[in-house]
This record gives C-alpha cells, sequence and structure tokens, in this order.
C-alpha cells in the first residue's frame, strides 16, 4: 500500500482535498471521476463497495477507520465493485478476521477501483452536507509534482453525472436467470426480480421464505413476464435517475392493471411512484448509511434503516385517485420512505430491508411480500389464469382466506405471526382478514373484516 505518490480530489465547486492513493493506483494517472458523496455506517464497506447502486460515485467513509476486517467473498452484494473511487481517513493494511481472503487494497486494485487515504474526510463530509452531492475528479501525482488545482476544478465541472449516465444497464444482468443458491422444492411461489443492480441480500431473502426466484434484466418486456408465469414481482435497487427507466415505469403501470403481487426497493421504489403518477427530485446529499430512523405512518413503528439514494418521491406529487399512499417518512427530513396500495397487493420501501442493521429489523417486509405471493398462487389467479376483479385490503389474512398457503411443508423462514399474514396496515387500523377474488371459473371468495374466509367450491 505504501506509496510515494499523492493523489488530490477536486470538487466541482472549487474546494480540493488531497491523500495518499491505494488500490488500483495506475487508474489515476488519467484520473477517476465521478460524483462524490459520503456514507455514515461503521462497518460494511465491502458491501458499500459491490453494491450496483453507487455505479458513478466516488463514495467518502465518515468512519474513520476502514479495511479492519478484510474481504470476505461470501459478503459480496454483486459480482464486483461498482464505486468509481473509495475515500477514506485510515485504511487499515492488516487485517484481523478468520473468514477474510484478501486485503481491502488489494480487492480493490484486483478490480481496478482506487481509492484515497489519509484524508480530512471529517472535513469533506461537512463540506458535501453544506454543498449537497458535488462531481469531482481524483487524480494522482508523482511526489513533487505541482498539480494545476484550476484545471482539475474545471474538469471536475464537466463530469457528467449519474442522471446523463445509463448506469443501470452498466450493473444490470444481461438475460434471464435463475438464482443459483435456492432450494426450493416443485411447485414453490416464483418471483420475478427485474434487475436494475440488485443486491444479492434480496435474492437471499426471497429464496429463504421459500419461493422461486427469476432474475430478468429491467428491459424485459410485458409478454416475457406472463411467459415466465411469476406470482409475484419485485423491483429492485439501482444506480441513477428513475427516470431515466422510463420502459420499466411502463412495464409497472401494466403489473399494476393486471393485480400482481408487487414489492419495490430504492429504486423500484421510485419507479413504482412514477408508474402511480407521481413525480421524483434530487436530494441534496442523499441517504447513505445504516442510521436512518424511518416511522411507519399507520402503526407508528420506528425501525432504523440502512439506505443509498440520491431521489425521492415527491409525496405533494401523489395522485390521490391512485390509490397509493405514503406508508413511511424519514424521520431526519421528512421524505417518503415508502408507498402502499389500498386495495392491490402492492406496496414499496425506499430503504433497503435486506440489509437490516437491526441485524433483521425490517426482514418483516419480505415475509409480507412472500405471503401475498403465497396468496396469489394458492388462490389460482396466476397470470396465466385471470386477473382478479376486486382486492379488498390484503393487509391481514388467516390461513383460511390464504387458501392453506401455511402448508405442513418444512418451511421455517415463512414467518406467520399468530396465522395472520404481516402485511400493510389499512386506513382504519382494522385487522382485514378478507380478500374478495374472482377466479377463472368466475366463482367468487370473501369473508367479513375479522371472520375466516370460506373457500368457494
Amino acid at each position: 500500500m505504501e506509496t510515494e505518490q499523492r493523489a488530490i480530489l477536486a470538487l466541482e465547486d472549487g474546494a480540493w482535498f488531497e491523500g495518499r492513493p491505494f488500490g488500483a493506483v495506475e487508474a489515476l494517472s488519467q484520473g477517476r471521476r465521478g460524483e462524490v458523496v459520503f456514507a455514515t455506517g461503521m462497518t460494511g464497506y465491502q458491501e458499500i463497495c459491490t453494491d450496483p447502486s453507487y455505479r458513478g460515485q466516488m463514495v467518502v467513509l465518515t468512519y474513520p477507520l476502514v479495511g479492519n476486517y478484510g474481504i470476505a467473498k461470501e459478503d459480496v452484494e454483486s459480482r464486483r465493485p461498482w464505486l468509481s473511487a473509495l475515500i477514506v481517513r485510515e485504511c487499515c493494511e492488516e487485517y484481523s478476521n478468520w473468514r477474510a481472503a484478501e486485503s481491502l487494497d488489494d480487492y480493490l486494485a484486483r478490480y481496478g477501483i482506487p481509492g484515497l487515504r489519509d484524508l480530512d474526510t471529517r472535513a469533506l463530509t461537512r463540506h458535501l452536507r453544506a454543498h449537497g452531492t458535488l462531481r469531482g475528479i481524483l487524480r494522482a501525482y508523482a511526489e513533487g509534482e505541482t498539480p494545476d488545482i484550476a484545471a482539475l476544478v474545471a474538469e471536475a465541472g464537466r463530469v457528467r453525472t449519474v442522471s446523463d449516465l445509463d448506469v443501470v444497464a452498466e450493473v444490470a444482468s444481461a438475460g434471464d436467470e435463475h438464482w443459483p443458491h435456492a432450494r426450493v422444492g416443485p411447485g414453490a411461489p416464483r418471483v420475478l426480480l427485474i434487475d436494475t443492480g440488485y443486491k444479492h441480500t434480496i435474492a437471499r431473502c426471497l429464496a429463504e421464505r421459500g419461493l422461486e426466484v427469476v432474475v430478468a434484466p429491467h428491459p424485459v418486456e410485458s409478454a416475457t413476464v406472463r411467459a415466465l408465469r411469476p406470482d409475484g414481482v419485485l423491483l429492485s435497487n439501482g444506480p441513477g435517475d428513475p427516470e431515466s427507466v422510463a420502459g420499466l415505469v411502463a412495464l409497472t403501470r401494466a403489473l399494476l392493471a393486471e393485480g400482481l403481487p408487487l414489492m419495490g426497493i430504492c429504486l423500484g421504489h421510485q419507479v413504482l411512484g412514477l408508474a402511480a403518477g407521481a413525480r421524483t427530485s434530487r436530494l441534496p446529499f442523499g441517504h447513505h448509511g445504516a442510521n436512518h430512523p424511518v416511522r411507519e405512518v399507520r402503526t407508528g413503528r420506528v425501525t432504523v434503516t440502512s439506505q443509498n439514494h440520491n431521489f425521492q418521491v415527491d409525496a405533494a406529487t401523489l395522485p390521490p385517485a391512485s390509490g397509493f399512499y405514503v406508508s413511511h417518512i424519514n424521520l431526519s427530513d421528512g421524505s417518503v420512505e415508502g408507498l402502499a396500495h389500498e386495495t392491490l397487493p402492492v406496496f414499496s420501501v425506499q430503504y433497503h430491508p435486506e440489509a437490516a442493521p437491526g441485524p433483521e429489523d425490517n426482514r418483516d417486509l419480505f415475509d409480507r411480500f412472500a405471503c401475498l405471493v403465497r396468496a396469489r398462487q394458492e388462490s389460482g389467479l396466476a397470470v396465466r389464469d385471470a386477473v382478479p376483479r376486486v382486492l379488498a385490503h390484503p393487509h391481514e389474512m388467516t390461513r383460511e382466506t390464504m387458501g392453506g398457503m401455511a402448508s405442513d411443508r418444512d418451511e421455517p423462514s415463512v414467518s406467520i405471526v399468530r396465522g395472520v399474514c404481516p402485511a400493510v396496515p389499512p386506513q382504519d387500523g382494522r385487522l382485514h382478514r378478507a380478500i374478495s377474488l374472482t377466479t377463472s371459473d368466475g366463482a367468487v371468495e370473501d369473508a367479513t373484516p375479522g371472520e375466516p374466509a370460506a373457500r368457494a367450491g
């Protein structure tokens, strides 16, 4: 890691910071460009490096000591690190972790990702917090060489933002694939995970709940979705501006019309907001870290969440006629952290429930989604058969209502609390155990709130 070189990070507003390069030092000879953001987690640098949502950005870690537990191959969130550069106060040269296979320095060098260390990350973070996300350029110089700061600042001002780049296409998978690590039996409910840069732990959380996971790239067409015959769809996280994936927004509108269970995470949440008719905007410096408090509006429940996003759904632009409402808000700035539909089995969150800094706060959202997916499968209302005429408050459903979805099969990871499917709380706070569905043969299954549903036929 020792080098005689030094490196300069110049920002578009004229500020600059000096440190020492590490990782792929040779990549800095021509400069590395990107937006500069800060992340506040005390741990998780490996997950940050491999989170596709950081594509096109240089990440400043506010915690001063980084690299002390090395890199464990089991903890990667995607096939490679995606960030433009990693900026730290101190990078530990010697790691201590029996699971680790290599150092952070070697890992970044192997994938061509440069780093910057030995600079005042506190001052840099305060600058970004005061002035917002800024474009920057990082370049290395030999000892004794004088950098042209003015030229670097001018070049930083020409750096393209993530709104100008097709970063989703860079990180998404090229074709349909099954999640290879799932162990599900025949007839398991199938979830289509639309990949805009998904984190592997999202697929793991679905598979742990007995769901078959099929990953498809974001340009997937409606006809392909029908051919895959999913029982539910998950819109994944990913980098960049949600308005750059207009095709996915249109597909999401079509999925809403078909009544499929739908869950959105991060970018997927923003896509759902656009599909519902809302608008999105950019946050001043984004939310990046593992300590963001979020309140569920209808229950008052507060959890600490992990987040990584630069855009938000604007609550004031959500059309009342859409049937969607704001389900979660950020307690730090009041921004939208979740959406849900009053009658459709659809919800989304801006944060990352799979990251679970609790370590499992919010993973119950995957239980909710699994319940809705299983109810869809058991009702006989898959896309290949029919679409629902009415789906009234699929918020709390009994085992009877779900048509035996909580079967005797060995599925310990599926959480059914007191026989009720945990889902989005209804408007009036009652336990709506009823759903009304029109099956392919025209039969209607119905039940009143609080009473078990009688199975038709």
